[in-house]
């Protein structure tokens, strides 16, 4: 019974404004002058409250400083009310004017000095008052920035079908919205595009190259085959073998390029054992050494993904190597937040400057493409890709007496 697919879901309306209209634009509501409102407005407001107030507090002390003179008239004689109003005994005209005009002068600026007080701490409190309610707001206005943001960091974390479809008038921010969610489903589609090609050409690339081997591997059974049908057999036989390889590390290639989706504790330690298994043998065949401690240091991540980085480095670690006398040392730890694995090895002297050519498909230490049966130049390659893929990186450096350390490290 054939199953309707699903409907892909629909673009974000677009702007109903013109950009190419010159008057338009200037009638939309953008942030510009959004902003410019509510900030004249919150000035203009804090303005007349902080006026209205300093008018009180004058009025205030008006009222205060002519309801309460510091001196009183008894019986036709001036007396002072207050302590730092002075009159003289026996005073003639001029000296009560001037006495009466030093109290009256004190007593103006103890209430400009009471108003000035006052008008401070007011201006601190709008200021306060302002200040809270200018984050509130502009916390509000730029609130979308907040959610593109948000939604830009779960589609990094290869969640393609994350959408921002934000509402509200049409201005810039809804504008960036609408503009970023039509580059999701351009590359939502891209991707989708992608993983059916990786998953078409698993499958045609495998199968001829698994038709070829059995039907070498069966004539080469023959024992009457002549000795040079086997030999050219067994040429075709190794050709094959590495043309499985190649397409096998270009799969695995394109696959570890994505952002790991569904991760589960993986011993990075143990992953390491399981490399030191798998090239165990051929250490021993090469007279090299294995060793180093192993510390427990659990990631969030894939398995297979992360045993393939060990394996890689292993392998390259003991293909490069001395002839006599070579060791390989690999160790794992959890450090500072993050897991460590270390690959160590003695080898040829490695330039600094040749490093990051190591990491590109197809190359090797003075060599522009592969040509050697140690493999077909993509482990390095892998091993990065697997790593950025999990968050973390891979560096290389050369040691002192030749070969290289790889130091791998991953979140935990």
């Amino acid at each position: 019974m054939a199953t309707t697919p699903a409907p892909h879901p629909q673009a974000p309306p677009k702007p109903t404004w013109d950009p190419r209209d010159p008057v338009r634009p200037l009638l939309r509501p953008t942030i510009r002058i959004r902003l410019t409102l509510l900030y004249g407005g919150m000035f203009l407001i804090a303005g007349i409250l902080l006026l209205s107030i300093i008018y009180l507090f004058t009025a205030q002390a008006l009222s205060d400083s002519t309801s309460q003179l510091p001196f009183k008239v008894v019986n036709g004689t001036v007396q002072p009310t207050t302590s730092w109003c002075r009159l003289p005994e026996s005073p003639t005209g001029d000296q009560l004017n001037d006495a009466v005009t030093l109290c009256l002068r004190h007593q103006s600026d103890i209430a400009l000095e009471d108003l000035l007080r006052r008008s401070l701490f007011a201006l601190l409190g709008l200021s306060i008052i302002a200040f809270a309610f200018g984050y509130a707001m502009a916390g509000r206005v730029l609130s979308p920035l907040g959610r593109i943001t948000r939604t830009a960091r779960q589609v990094a974390g290869s969640d393609l079908s994350r959408r921002i479809e934000l509402d509200g008038p049409d201005d810039e921010l809804k504008e960036l919205a609408d503009t970023f969610d039509e580059m999701l489903d351009r590359l939502e589609r891209a991707f989708t595009a992608q993983q059916r090609f990786v998953a078409n050409a698993s499958h045609e690339l495998r199968t001829p190259l698994a038709i070829n081997r059995t039907l070498l591997e069966v004539h080469l059974s023959d024992p009457g085959a002549p000795v040079e049908l086997q030999q050219l057999g067994k040429t075709l036989l190794a050709t094959n073998e590495r043309s499985e390889q190649l397409v096998e590390g270009l799969l695995l290639l394109a696959r570890s390029d994505n952002q790991i989706i569904e991760r589960k504790p993986v011993d990075l330690a143990e992953a390491a054992e399981r490399g030191v298994d798998q090239v165990h043998a051929e250490a021993e065949a090469k007279g090299v050494e294995i060793r180093g401690e192993r510390a427990p240091a659990v990631v969030q991540g894939n398995g297979v993904l992360l045993e393939r980085i060990a394996l890689n480095l292993l392998q390259n670690a003991v293909r490069y190597n001395v002839p006599e006398g070579g060791w390989v040392e690999v160790t794992t730890e959890a450090k500072d937040g993050q897991a460590v694995l270390v690959v160590s090895n003695t080898g040829p002297v490695v330039p600094a400057y040749e490093i990051d050519n190591l990491f590109e498909p197809f190359r090797r230490l003075r060599q522009e493409r592969t040509g050697s049966d140690k493999g077909v130049g993509l482990g390095l390659s892998i091993a990065r890709s697997v790593a950025r893929a999990h968050g973390g990186r891979i560096i290389a450096e050369p040691r002192e007496g030749g070969g290289l350390v790889m130091r791998v490290t991953l979140p935990i």
